[in-house]
Order: structure tokens, then C-alpha cells, then sequence
């Protein structure tokens, strides 16, 4: 299966790699688990705003002024698909540390599969922000296109999905759903089994961020 490079991107740094590796043996505990989500967010993190236009402006060093580069008035909002999402929003926030946080509750149908919202929260000027969807697993898509839903639906033009692991189906879902989302991954998995979980995958991402496995 392939897909449009343009929107979509696999972040396969020798790092990334070795951290996914650690990530998804079933050996790996809680607390390291935790930590290799959130290092994992920041390098992903890292490419997702890589095009962010930059200004310049004058600094004054200890010895002379020189002019610098700083980004040109970039708003971000990190919105975590909860619960497991909220695992990779430090990670983005050492990058960004002045940006909103909002977030997006949903559940899926342990028979169907399908995504259920149970809370949704945005900063009051979402519309105004480039947005970046955080949620460790894309499995159906289910979850993902619905957020970006409810995001269009506030007025957000720029939104850019960053995930850990994926599965075809989800990615092909996601760009189907929404032709000018962008998204991210550090791997593109195998296949779905009957019960809509990723092969090989990591697991339940939010059991073993929060130790509920």
C-alpha cells in the first residue's frame, strides 16, 4: 500500500528506530515505557515542525549585535486523543513550551470498534493555531479522523497527526478522510488482527503508559 509522501511521513531516524525497539517489547516496564513515549514524541516532534517559517531578529551577544533566525509567529495547540495521548504531550511541549494544550476523550466499542467522544476541550482560539494530534496507536483510524472532524468543524486549517505506530488501514483511513492533513509516524506496521489491534505492534499503548495492563 502506498501513500501521498507529500502528506504523509515515517520518521525512521537510527533513534527513533532503537527507541521503537524497547518501546515494543513486552519486557519493557512502566516507568521506562513512559519515558521512551515521551522521547519518542520529541524527535517526531522535531520533524513535524521542520517547515515552520522563520523571521529574523536582532540579538545582542556579549559582544556584538547579529541578526538570528526565530520562528515567525508560529501558534501551536497539542491536542492528546486521551487517554493514551497525553503520554506524548511533554515530549511536544519541551519543543514548544508555550503552546495550548486541548483535548479530545474517546473510547472505543470493544464489539464494533468504533470511537465514542466522551469529552472535547479546546484553547478558545484554536482556529488561529497549528494543530498537532498526538495519540500513540492508529489502528482503524477511527479515533483520529474524528478528531480532526471536531478540529475543522472550530475552524482549524493547519492540523498534523503524529502517531508511534501505525497500521495501514488507519493511515489509509485518515488520508482518505481529510485531503490536506498531514500525518506522521515512526512505523508502519504490518496489519490489523480480527480485534482491530496493530501486528506486530506495542500492545495497548495506554495500559502500559499507565500501568492498567
Amino acid at each position: 500500500m502506498e501513500f501521498d509522501e507529500k502528506r504523509f511521513q515515517i520518521i525512521d531516524h537510527p533513534l527513533v528506530q532503537h527507541k521503537l525497539s524497547i518501546l515494543r517489547n513486552r519486557a519493557t516496564g512502566t516507568k521506562q515505557f513512559r519515558e521512551l513515549v515521551t522521547e519518542l514524541a520529541v524527535l517526531e516532534g522535531y520533524e513535524a515542525m521542520r517547515d515552520f517559517p522563520l523571521e529574523d531578529v536582532v540579538v545582542e551577544t556579549p559582544l556584538e549585535s547579529t541578526v538570528c533566525k526565530q520562528i515567525a509567529g508560529k501558534k501551536v495547540a497539542i491536542i492528546p486523543i486521551l487517554r493514551a495521548g497525553l503520554g506524548m504531550v511533554d515530549g511536544i511541549l519541551t519543543l514548544t513550551p508555550s503552546a495550548r494544550v486541548g483535548h479530545v476523550g474517546m473510547y472505543r466499542d470493544p464489539v464494533t470498534h468504533e470511537p465514542h467522544q466522551y469529552y472535547c476541550k479546546f484553547p478558545p482560539d484554536i482556529q488561529n493555531r497549528t494543530c498537532l494530534v498526538v495519540d500513540p496507536m492508529l489502528a482503524t483510524g477511527g479515533s483520529l479522523t474524528a478528531a480532526i472532524k471536531f478540529l475543522r468543524e472550530a475552524g482549524v486549517r493547519d492540523i498534523r497527526c503524529l502517531t508511534l505506530v501505525s497500521a495501514p488501514e488507519g493511515v489509509k483511513a485518515v488520508l482518505d478522510y481529510d485531503q490536506d492533513v498531514r500525518l506522521y509516524t515512526c512505523s508502519l506496521d504490518r496489519q490489523l488482527n480480527e480485534n482491530a489491534y496493530i501486528l506486530p505492534g506495542l500492545g495497548d499503548a495506554g495500559d502500559r503508559i499507565y500501568g492498567t495492563k
